[in-house]
C-alpha cells in the first residue's frame, strides 16, 4: 500500500513534533554489561568515521551539541544512548573505517557494536549514513552484510548531499537503490540529506515517525 499525500503530510508533522520535545542523553556503553536495559523503541545511526553523522543527529533533533562534532574522526568511542520524548532512544554508534584512535580500540567497539545489534530485541531500524559524494565502499558494504547476517533491519540516509551537483544525485540514488536490491534487510526507500541546509531532515524525522506507528509505540 502506498502512502496519500495526506498520510505523508501527517507523518512529516508527527516527525516534527516527535524531535520538537525533550531530546537528552541518558547512557553510554564502551563495554556490553554497560548497555542499558531495553525500553520502548530504539533507532541506531551507523557510518564511517567522517561520515557527518553526528551533525545529522544534531540536525535531526534540532540542538546544536547533543551529538558531539568533530574536525577529528573517530571521537564518538562508545554507544551514546539519547532519549527522544517517552517513546524513542536514538543510539550514537562508533564510527567504523578511518579512526584516530589505536587499532586494539578500534576492535573492541567493533565487537562492542555486534554484540548490540544481535541482543537489541527493541531496535527498529538501523540508519546507515552513507556519503552522497562516494556511494558505497568495500567497509561500508561488509558492515551491510553483517546488518543482513544478523536480520537487522536498515534503511541507507545519504549525507553531505549539498556537495553534490543536481545533475548527480539521480544516478547516485539509483546505484545505492541497485546496491540495496538483492540485500535482505534492506528498507528500499533512500533519504537524501544534508545537514548544512537541512535537506531531507523532515523526511528522516518522518520516517522514525513512521516506525513508531508500525511499533504501536
Amino acid at each position: 500500500m502506498t502512502e496519500t499525500n495526506d498520510d505523508a503530510a501527517d507523518l512529516l508533522e508527527a516527525g516534527r513534533l516527535l524531535f520538537a520535545g525533550a531530546a537528552d542523553f541518558y547512557a553510554a556503553a564502551q563495554v556490553l554489561d554497560r548497555i542499558p536495559p531495553m525500553e520502548g523503541v530504539e533507532i541506531a545511526f551507523a557510518g564511517r568515521s567522517n561520515v557527518g553523522k553526528s551533525s545529522l543527529i544534531n540536525a535531526l533533533t534540532g540542538r546544536n551539541t547533543l551529538a558531539r562534532t568533530s574536525h577529528t574522526p573517530g571521537r564518538t568511542q562508545q554507544l551514546n544512548f539519547f532519549r527522544i520524548g517517552d517513546r524513542l532512544s536514538l543510539v550514537d554508534m562508533p564510527g567504523y573505517g578511518y579512526a584516530a584512535v589505536e587499532k586494539a580500540k578500534v576492535e573492541a567497539w567493533t565487537q562492542l557494536i555486534h554484540a548490540y545489534l544481535k541482543g537489541r530485541a527493541n531496535l527498529a531500524r538501523v540508519f546507515m549514513l552513507i556519503d552522497a559524494r562516494h556511494g558505497f565502499k568495500s567497509i561500508d558494504t561488509d558492515v551491510l552484510d553483517g546488518l543482513d547476517k544478523a536480520a537487522v533491519s536498515y534503511q541507507v540516509v545519504l549525507t553531505k548531499a549539498d556537495s553534490l551537483k543536481k545533475g548527480e544525485v539521480a544516478s547516485r540514488i539509483a546505484g545505492i537503490q541497485a546496491g540495496l536490491a538483492k540485500r535482505p534487510a534492506a528498507f528500499p526507500q533512500v533519504i537524501l540529506t544534508s545537514s548544512r541546509d537541512d535537506l531531507g531532515v523532515p523526511e528522516l524525522r518522518a520516517a522514525v515517525a513512521k516506525l513508531l506507528v508500525e511499533r504501536g509505540a
